[in-house]
This record gives C-alpha cells, structure tokens and sequence, in this order.
C-alpha cells in the first residue's frame, strides 16, 4: 500500500498517478480521515496532558489536607473524554486502512502514459512468426486430434473453463514444467519452492489480490482461505512480518497451478487454452534492495524470455502503459507468443516491479548494512504460464498431417519423443 504520510505529503503527485491509472478512487475522502485522526490525537494529548497536571494537583491538596473533590470530578470527565476519543482514533484507523488498501500503487516514471493496452509501448521482438504452405489449425483442434486433451470430461467433473490433460498431453505439461524449473533453479540461481496452494486472508492482502479482486478469487468461506490465482501470492507471503535475513536478492521459483474465476472476463476470449479457470505455472519472485530493483526487473525478464528462446518459439514484450497496468505493480513488462493459429499474439508472462507496496502491505523488511530495517523492494513474473505456452508449441509446430513437432529442448523431457502424431 502506499504510506499515508507520502500521500498527505505529495497529494498532486498521487491525484495525477491515480488520473494515468484511470482509477476512481478520491484521495480527499483519505485526507480528510488522516486531517481527523490527527485533530483527534492532538485534541487526546491535550486531554492527557491535563490529567497529568490535575493528578499531581490533586497529589498536592491530599498532603495538605485540603478538598480534592473538584478535581477528582474533572478527572473522572477528562477519563471518559480521553476513552471517547480513543474510541474515535480506532474507528478511524480502522476506516482508513481500510480505503489505503483500495489506493493502486504510483506507477513508475519510466511506465509509459497511457489509458488502455493502446498505449503500450513495444520493447523488442525475438524469432520470426512460423510461415506454412497450408491453413495452420487451431490448438483446440491440433489438441484433440493428438489425443492431447479432453475438455468434455473436464466441464463434466469441473464445469466450463477446465481441461483435462491426456496421454502424451499430460506428459507434455509435466515436461514444460521440469524443464522451466530446472533451468532457472540449475542456471538462473533460484530456489525451488513448493509452497501451499490456498491462501489466508492475510496473505492474498498483503500481496494486493484482496479486497480489491475478490470477485475473482475462489474462496473456501468455511476456512477463510482462497485457492491461489498464482505462486506470488503464498511465496512472497513466506516473508510476512519479517526482516529478512542475509543479503539481498533472496529469489525463488515455484510450481503451482492457478484458480481464477475471471469473473470480470465476460465477452473475452474462452476458446480451449486461451484463459482456463484452473492452469499451471512456474513464478519467479524476488526480493531486492530498492537501488537495484530496476536492473532486477530487466534480469527477471531475461529469465523468462530464456524459456521462450531454448523452445525456439518467437515472441515480443511489450512495458505495458499506466492505463493497462494491475493494481500492484509500478512496472510492467509482457511477454507474449505469436499462436498462428489463433493469429494472434498471447500473454504467457508478466513481468512486474511492485516497489515498497507488496512489501508495506505485508511488512516485509530487510536490514542493509550498517542501516534501520526498511521495506524491500518486490518482484515476480511467469516464468512462463503454461496453457498459452502449450498453445504456442501445437500451433508453431504443427505439420501437415496434423502431427506437431515438438521443440528440441523438450525431447529428453518426453523419453526421446520428437513428433506428437495423431491415431492411425
């Protein structure tokens, strides 16, 4: 979250970031709580200063015999007087922690202005789009055809918006997700992590999931936990409340599937793979001091577009404007593949620098040397999603005969198989 004394301090600077952010949220309701809450403390101080004059008065009159009455009765007023506006200080903490949370973090000044996915601003692109003397078929045709996938059975069990993975298909994700973990913890230097896969409150807050996208969570009201729409959530929350220990970067990679109920989705795209409810992914999160957090994020996206390079497939990245950006980052990059048979390029990661916010809203603090605890700086991206990058390998690889050639650097990952073929 942000703090409120950098809002009371730069107010213009926050009403002009949440204006690029396209955000309706109004400061001034925050500022008029925090002007309250401040009266109310200085009017509270007071009140105590009082009762410390009155009780030695009193201290005074009691030695030398004399009536104390009067001041007693003051005492008693200036008690309820100081438990009243105590209450009041509560109430309002309370109501301002709660509008803090709704306030989406300042976007970097390096994030381009913009008010939608218009303004985004293209990096780089790597690898030439697949060309084919014949009209590329869609993965949901390719994946059914191969025996990959079986969505019948899956909206059977599950409903809309779930697969279920076949044969040689369910091998095929298993192998994207050994060989995405074993080049960044073998070659990247991250620390494989198997966390939870529900969340408390505590933690989806503290990563900015909640309360702002609830609507989108699963929840398990019984035990007050959510299933996590991605490992950002329970990996960063490993730290929670704490002053981290050793030097900085602390990062770490996990395997996890991924709940979403999409439910502000309507109207796009639900084909196959595109956007499941329920999908894998491998997330890269790091912990950095704040000085190096911009050089981190261009590392963490090099990571990331190590996975699409060895695959051989062409994508591009794209920093996304103020417009476009998600409620917690500051800065963001997308990675996305060309899927020739869908035409279309599509998001399989997103790369992003929170700054202090995650860290503020979870407490998360780190010691430099010589120096007082203060908020680290945040950071993760996919390293990738899975169901666009299965998408991405049918439709590039795909021949002819409907069989689909698989990346070289997935071979020892599939027992040596190189072309997935459809039933005689």
């Amino acid at each position: 979250m942000l703090d409120i004394k950098f809002i009371r301090e730069n107010p213009d600077a926050v009403k002009q970031a949440l204006i690029d952010r396209r955000s309706p949220v109004d400061i001034e309701v925050l500022l008029d709580m925090d002007r309250q809450r401040r009266d109310r403390l200085v009017a509270v101080e007071a009140l105590k200063q009082e009762r410390n004059t009155v009780s030695k008065a009193i201290g005074l009159k009691k030695r030398s015999g004399e009536d104390t009455t009067e001041e007693q009765n003051r005492m008693r007023q200036v008690g309820e007087e100081i438990a009243a506006q105590d209450n009041e200080i509560r109430k309002l903490e309370e109501q301002l922690a709660e509008h803090l949370l709704m306030v989406p973090n300042m976007p970097s000044a390096d994030t381009p202005v913009g008010e939608d996915a218009g303004g985004n601003r293209f990096v780089r692109a790597w690898g030439e789009p697949a060309t084919f003397d014949f009209e590329p078929q869609l993965h949901t045709d390719l994946a059914q055809q191969l025996g990959l996938v079986d969505f019948a059975r899956a909206t059977k069990v599950a409903g809309a918006g779930f697969v279920v993975y076949t044969g040689q298909g369910a091998r095929l994700e298993r192998a994207l997700i050994q060989f995405m973990l074993d080049i960044h913890t073998r070659e990247h230097g991250y620390t494989e992590v198997s966390p939870p896969f529900v969340c408390n409150v505590d933690a989806m807050t503290g990563t900015g999931q909640l309360p702002k996208m609830a609507e989108d969570m699963y929840a398990v009201p019984a035990d007050s936990l959510y299933l996590i729409p991605t490992a950002e959530v329970p990996v960063t929350n490993l730290y929670r409340d704490e002053i981290m220990a050793g030097p900085l970067p602390v990062a770490h990679v996990a395997y996890t599937p991924c709940f979403r109920r999409e439910a502000g989705a309507a109207g796009r795209d639900t084909r196959g793979l595109i956007r499941l409810h329920q999908f894998d992914k491998v997330e890269l999160v790091r912990f950095v001091e704040p000085d190096a957090a911009a050089a981190e994020l261009e590392l963490l996206v090099g990571h990331a577009e190590t996975i699409l390079q060895r695959l051989g497939l062409p994508y591009r990245v794209i920093e996304l404007c103020t417009g476009d950006l998600s409620f917690a980052a500051a800065r963001c990059y997308d990675i996305e593949l060309w899927a020739p048979g869908h035409k279309d390029w599509l998001e399989v990661s997103s790369c992003s620098h929170f700054g202090d916010f995650q860290a503020r809203r979870a407490g998360i603090r780190y010691r430099p040397e010589g120096g007082k605890p203060q908020f680290v700086h945040t950071l993760n991206g996919s390293g990738v999603a899975l169901a666009r990058l299965y998408v991405a390998i049918l439709e590039n690889g795909q021949q002819p005969d409907g069989s689909v050639k698989l990346p070289e650097a997935l071979v020892p990952y599939m027992g040596g198989l190189e072309l997935l073929r459809p039933d005689p």
